[in-house]
């Protein structure tokens, strides 16, 4: 991938989840796969995407190609979130919390990739009810969705950024 200036950026690919399906047929069963990826620059882009087919590795390359579509841009201050937030989808509940430099990402498998992959790196996660990888993921990027700016809140109040913090 190629940004304006023609250089190349380097993306995070990270493959979440890899599932084999079987569909009962006349003479057998019949394999196919589905692959779960996030991709992120590691500076604030995440985004994540599913890819169906009948071998891995082409599953992996469609789910990683929705992924670099999907991708959205999110506030990140100082490597961690700006605020405590709950991203919700389906069953599942993600809660993230800031952290202080040195803690690290502590988070399951499926929210800790697409930390990683959006450049989060001091970080306190908790995943409630469901830890289904699909929808851990989408409850995560709700999460991220739903986080504010320092000069976003600091607009919507009326005061300085200085004020805000």
């Amino acid at each position: 991938m190629q940004d304006y200036n023609g250089t190349d950026k380097q993306l995070i690919n990270k493959v979440v989840h890899l599932n084999r399906v079987a569909k009962v047929v006349k003479g057998g069963r019949r394999f196919s796969f589905s692959a779960l990826a996030v991709v992120g620059d590691g500076a604030g882009k995440v985004g994540a995407g599913l890819g169906k087919a009948n071998e891995v590795p082409e599953a992996i390359r469609k789910a990683v190609e929705k992924a670099k579509r999907e991708m959205k841009e999110y506030p990140i201050v100082d490597q961690t979130i700006p605020h405590e937030v709950i991203g919700c989808f389906g069953a599942g509940k993600v809660l993230l919390k800031p952290a202080s430099k040195g803690t690290g990402i502590i988070a399951g498998g499926a929210v800790r990739a697409v930390m990683e992959a959006v450049g989060v790196q001091n970080i306190l996660t908790k995943c409630i009810g469901t830890n289904n990888p699909h929808n851990v993921i989408r409850a995560t990027l709700d999460g991220l969705r739903r986080l504010s700016s320092p000069e976003q809140i600091a607009q919507k109040r009326g005061k300085s950024i200085g004020e805000i913090r």
